[in-house]
């Protein structure tokens, strides 16, 4: 059983990014970082380089500046009242166009963009960069707001496009990024073990992104990738339902709620139909048969407390999100489907109904995975483009990590590592 990939420890040697033809004879001044504002969250990965000092001659830094805002990054973890720095996903030792450092990773709700802009300017953000590469839709919503709040232009590009790019970087980039649920069991969760996952060849697959709404996408390679299909019940339903039946505020409280509750006091099920399951189609007694099903009685809804409400808004929107990702990657005839977004975040219960659904149901012929960085990969593909790494430009034989081989393949580590779906 793997945890989350060892982004922190010490000792580890440098990870290099690829010099890029597009931007080997100028870099492009400091601070370097990629934006992905989105729907709820906007997100940002920014490079924080270790090797600049007061008097260094690079002629893409101000280092005095630099280190005001490096140093302002470094001794928080939260920014304002509702940024936050995912400590956890914090990628050391990587090495960017010749400057050594770290990747951090940070979010905040797109709703306070406002005040995010006014922090970048009261901390002089803004004096050393004049464009930001940016995707997702807020690139285009908040242009005018970037420039004159904080006199900054916005590079914007693909947000669909900076996904992919995102994810198939930083998965040569981490040992362990992507894992599946071993063994996923609903009526005992702790049952299931999280495993590492041989992602080194994985084409074709589905990408399921678990946004506001949620895109999902059928990739044939690097470079080659098709939205096939989408719905807008996704991470944003979830919350806006949960803050109209329960009166929650957040997406962590929410997901609080739900751990709490019980889906069954608000759910139909099999069993509530038949009085077990229903044999003939291989439907468990446990099986979801009318979500919301018991709330047209006075009674239950009397009996159903927030807590229950918030757990049966999940499983729904989870369920349909499986449901629709399982047809599509059974019409493509692909067997393996990778979940990531937001919505993932600190969100085991969905992630296991994801993992218990998809296996069921497809009769172990699809398995579902996940990624570590989960909803940072289209500002990771904002970042590879200021980096000037675009249209399929980063290959795994461009980047070392001290955890993976120069052709990509793993070194032994007595890791636990699953394939068979690529087989």
């Amino acid at each position: 059983m793997s945890s989350s990939p060892s982004a922190s420890s010490s000792g580890a040697l440098p990870r290099d990014f690829p010099n890029s033809p597009s931007c080997s004879n100028k870099k492009p001044p400091m601070p370097w970082f990629g934006v992905d504002i989105g729907g709820t969250l906007a997100k940002l990965v920014f490079f924080e380089p270790s090797d600049i000092h007061p008097g260094d001659p690079e002629p893409e830094v101000e280092p005095d500046v630099l280190a005001t805002i490096q140093h302002y990054l470094r001794s928080h973890t939260a920014y304002g009242d509702t940024g936050v720095r995912d400590v956890h996903l914090e990628i050391p030792n990587v090495t960017v166009l010749g400057h050594t450092g770290s990747l951090h990773f940070i979010r905040f709700p797109t709703h306070q963009m406002d005040t995010f802009l006014h922090l970048v300017k009261e901390k002089k953000l803004s004096s050393l960069a004049e464009i930001i590469h940016a995707t997702g839709g807020g690139a285009y919503k908040f242009e005018k707001d970037f420039f004159n709040i904080v006199s900054m232009k916005l590079q914007k590009h693909d947000e669909l496009s900076c996904l992919i790019q995102g994810i198939h970087f930083i998965d040569r980039l981490i040992p362990d990024e992507c894992y599946y649920w071993n063994h996923p069991d609903l009526r005992n969760p702790e049952k299931s073990e999280k495993t590492p996952y041989d992602f080194r060849d994985p084409y074709p697959y589905l990408v399921v992104n678990i946004g506001s709404g949620v895109s999902i996408l059928s990739v044939h390679s690097k470079t080659s990738f098709e939205r096939v299909s989408g719905t807008s019940l996704g991470g944003g339903t979830f919350l806006g339902l949960c803050c109209l039946l329960t009166g929650c505020e957040t997406f962590e409280e929410a997901l609080e709620l739900a751990a709490q509750g019980d889906n069954t006091n608000v759910d139909k099920l099999v069993k509530d139909i038949y009085g077990g399951g229903y044999n003939r189609f291989g439907l468990p007694e446990s099986t979801v048969a009318s979500s919301f099903g018991f709330m047209h009685r006075k009674e239950k809804r009397s009996e159903a407390s927030k807590a229950d409400l918030a757990r049966a808004t999940l499983v729904t929107i989870t369920n349909n999100i499986g449901s629709l990702a399982m047809m599509t990657a059974m019409n493509l005839k692909l067997t393996r489907v990778v979940f990531v977004g937001n919505f993932l975040r600190v969100n085991p219960i969905a992630m296991k109904l994801l993992a218990y659904a998809m296996e069921y149901w497809s009769r172990g012929a699809l398995k579902a995975l996940f990624l570590e960085h989960e909803g940072y990969f289209g500002a990771m593909g904002a970042f590879l483009e200021l980096m000037g790494y675009t249209n399929g430009s980063v290959h795994t034989d461009m980047i070392s990590s001290p955890h993976k081989k120069q052709n990509g393949a793993m070194e032994s580590d007595n890791h636990e590592t699953d394939s068979t779906a690529s087989q």
